[in-house]
Order: C-alpha cells, then structure tokens, then sequence
C-alpha cells in the first residue's frame, strides 16, 4: 500500500478539531515533504520522525513521501503530529497493516530516539477521540490528564516501539483507567485572619451569589489575605465545571496540573499586564488571564494602577461569560466565566483619612488618583481597615475559629442551591426580567431603596445591583421575601459608588 490514513487532532482554542495526516508514497527522487499549513515546528517535524524511525529499526523509505495535513486551512503547530506522521510512513510502507490504525487516533512528539514527548491539549484531544468512539494513543504523561474524561479510550505509550508493537499484535498497551483525584485544596483557610468580621461578611456573599468585590484599604490592612482565601468557600466544582476548567489550563503554555482537580483557579495578574495578557491573544490564540480564571477568582490588585484600556476589556466577558479574539487569518471564543475580586489603596500613598496623620496628598492628588478607576461595574465596595493591635497580639478567637472556611463554605453551598433551585444560576447573573420575576419588594423595602437611591445619587445599574445583593442576603439567611434589613445592608455596599466611579 504506497497510502496510508492516520487521524490527529489539533489545538485550536479549547476545541480540539480533527486532523486526517495523509501518507503518499511515490517514485522519483527521495524526499518528504508537508502540506496542510503547517507551522515551523511541525515542518521539522520530518527529521525528527526519520531520526526516530531509524532509530528504533524501521525502514525510512527511499521515495517521494508527501503527507497531507487536513484539513488545509487549519494551521497546525507543534510537535504534536510527528508520531501520526511516523504511524502514516510505516502504514504506507506496509511496516505495520493499515486496518490497525482506522479506529486509533495519534498525538505525539517524537525524540530523535524515538521516545514519545508530552504535548499540550491532551484533555481536550480525548473529550473529541471519546466522540468519535477511537482509542487515544498519547505519550504515558499525559494519561492521568486524559483519563479525567470518564470512560475515555486512552492509551498511553512511553516509545514508538511500544505503538507499533501494539498495533502489530506484538504487546497490548492497555486502557488507562485512572479514578479521577480527590479534589484539590483550595488554599489556606478564612480561621488564619484575625479580625475583619465584616471583611469576611462581604466576601461570604460574594461567594454565595457569585458577586464581584472592591476592597479599599491601606497597605498591610489585609487585603491580599482575605483575597486569597475566597477560591476556598466558593461551591465545590461541578464534573463539567471542573473539566472545562481544565480544559483551558490544559492548552496553556503552563498546562494542566491534575494535582489541581477541581480546584476553583486564583488569577492574580500584576498591575503592568498588558491587554493581551489579560484577555488572551498572540498569532495563535491562547487563552488569557480572564479565562484562566473560568469558574474561579481573577483577583486584581492596585486596581487603579492597570491601564484604563486594560480595564475597558474586562467589560464584554464579564456580561457575556466568554471572550472572542480574532485575529486576521484565526478567531477563538474562549469560556470566560469568572468572579472579579479588585483590591486599592484610598490614595497614592494609601494612608488617607489615617488617625496617625501620615497622609500628605492633596485632594486633586486624591481625585486623581481615583479618577484612573475605569472598566468593570462592581457589585460590592466595602473599606478594609487595620487590625487593632489588640486583636492582632490576642490568640484566636471563638468567632475567628467560627470563620472558617469549610463552616463559610457551608453556608455558601446552601445559599447557591437556594439560587439554582429558584432560577438556575447565580444572583450576580439575574437579568431585569428576573428582577421583576423573583425579587419583589414590599413597600417598605421599596421605599428605603428609593430613598437611598435619591439621598446617594445612585444610578438605575446601582439600582438592580443593590436588589441582587440583597436577594443573596437573604438566600444566606434561608428567607424567601426580601425585607428591609435585607436592602439596608445591600445598600451599605454601595455607598462609595458616587466618590469612585
């Protein structure tokens, strides 16, 4: 047989299409050559593959081998096709029997001895090859990755001598079938802080209704701690949750850990990351930090000090749950579906309003400095302050011990289920049809919430968050109806709309 089939997948975004490597022998002069646009690693490919083949003992055929890469306008890159490409040169020249590959799919990077290289994707490769009803054939270390897709046909192989041995009927490499690892921690626990009760009161309905959090407060007050600690009383994953998640960790330049199995991602990007950087980019698009975050934390810290077009960017996904990038030649859609935690000083030197008198900006300094806040709506503010230094000095207390975080989580976990049993989703998603729907107010809750609104200046956005908040107040509170005391405390989270945005 001078044409051999053999099928592959590619990395495009977070899908993982089909690719059909095609092999052609022909006479004429000796030499290889690759279609299908390939990319650079993957035109080097043919030198890798015949060192491998030679290598392990194989006859690398003297002939005009072309081997196609479909379909044509999908760009491939990687070294991920080299071990199809060297299972279609022994197909076509009748070294292993063509039938053995049709119901296989390949992915591989080969090392010139012919040792089979991890590749990234593999999680997204086997949610496809389970589809299409093949068996996987990927190198051994990405099988514990690929096995988290139940019931998938993954085989793992350490050398191309082991592929072919398989597919001769030589050796059997078996399925692996690898039970899914225990759920990740997610970090250290909420009993570590002391003090800052409210603090962990706003954070607990953030994570209960899936809202976004600014934090103001000077340096050393504790911010970055609390924030820390909000991926570890968020609901436990869902099965689909946790392997979308994976899903996009898996095609990142970093991969995926299956260490981290179902644990809800923390995003922290640093003040001087680009737009790129954050909503995922490059010639070959790659996700970003937004949706790195997918189903997690995406924590901003010196929010004011990001670029205001940066900020801008983060609108779109925060509505709509997924990015879009495209590019001249590629589009990706990338999942985006993240909570948004930001954290700022009250001023350039943080120190504003500080009993020690130690401030020395101007209010145009103060104005300015506030001024740079663009970008996304934020659901909850809140001032975190100091710890006394009395309480810091105190051992732990029965209510820090009360703050844990498997006993927040608990309550969380309760109030989500109050949500998705009600409407199906999160409070923080609700539209305004969904407002009228399932958050009617008295007519004292009504009038408290048009008062504030008045007195404050608050818009009609301020308006429909303040109802979502408080709605989730009352999920916490196992109570059906929103009252006033419910609105009263939502409200309270939005008096610092008019000074800051």
């Amino acid at each position: 047989m001078s044409l051999a089939v053999v099928y592959s997948r590619a990395m495009s975004g977070v899908d993982a299409p089909l690719v059909t490597v095609e092999v052609h022998l022909a006479n004429g002069l000796p030499g290889l050559s690759i279609v299908g646009l390939p990319e650079a690693a993957v035109r080097e490919s043919k030198d890798r593959v015949r060192s491998a083949l030679l290598t392990a003992g194989f006859e690398f055929p003297a002939r005009r081998i072309t081997i196609n890469l479909a379909p044509a306008d999908l760009p491939k890159e990687g070294g991920r096709f080299d071990l199809p490409i060297a299972i279609g040169i022994l197909g076509a020249s009748d070294q292993i029997p063509g039938q053995a590959i049709a119901n296989h799919e390949f992915l591989g990077e080969l090392a010139l001895t012919g040792a089979l290289r991890p590749i990234k994707g593999a999680l997204t490769a086997a949610l496809q090859a389970k589809k299409s009803k093949r068996q996987l054939i990927l190198p051994t270390s990405n099988t514990n990755e690929a096995a988290l897709v139940v019931d998938s046909q993954s085989i793992g192989a350490d050398h191309l001598l082991e592929v072919t041995a398989h597919l001769l009927g030589e050796s059997t490499l078996p399925i692996h079938q690898a039970e899914p690892p225990p759920a990740a921690s997610n970090g250290p626990d909420f009993s570590e802080v002391k003090g800052q009760q409210q603090a962990k009161r706003v954070l607990t309905i953030a994570a209960a209704g899936g809202h976004s959090l600014l934090m103001i407060g000077p340096p050393g007050a504790g911010k970055t701690m609390l924030a820390s600690r909000l991926p570890g009383i968020l609901p436990m994953m869902t099965d689909a949750e946790a392997l979308e998640s994976a899903a996009i960790q898996s095609v990142s330049e970093k991969g995926f850990d299956v260490k981290n199995w179902r644990a809800r991602p923390f995003r922290s990007p640093h003040h001087t990351a680009s737009g790129v950087a954050l909503v995922g980019g490059g010639s070959h698009p790659r996700p970003g930090e937004i949706s790195l975050a997918h189903h997690g934390v995406l924590f901003l810290d010196e929010l004011p000090e990001f670029d205001r077009r940066v900020l801008e960017v983060l609108r779109e996904p925060l509505e709509s749950g997924s990015i879009t990038i495209s590019r001249a030649a590629r589009q990706a859609e990338f999942p985006a579906r993240f909570q948004l935690l930001a954290a700022m000083n009250p001023c350039p030197c943080g120190y504003f309003n500080d009993q020690s008198g130690r401030c020395r900006c101007t209010p145009d300094q103060v104005l300015r400095y506030r001024a740079r806040l663009s970008g996304p709506r934020i659901d909850l503010h809140i001032e975190v302050a100091p710890v006394p230094n009395e309480i810091l000095l105190d051992k732990k207390s029965r209510q820090d011990l009360e703050f844990s975080s498997a006993s927040i989580q608990s309550r969380v976990n309760a109030a989500r289920c109050r949500q998705l049993a009600r409407h199906g989703k999160a409070n923080a998603l609700l539209s305004n049809r969904d407002l009228d729907e399932f958050c009617k107010l008295d007519k004292e809750s009504r009038s408290l919430l048009e008062a504030s609104i008045n007195r404050l200046g608050l818009s009609a956005r301020a308006f429909h968050r303040i109802i979502k908040v408080a709605r989730t107040i009352a999920d916490l509170a196992a109570e059906d109806n929103l009252a006033s005391n419910h609105i009263a405390e939502a409200i309270q989270y939005r008096t610092l709309d008019r000074p800051l945005f």
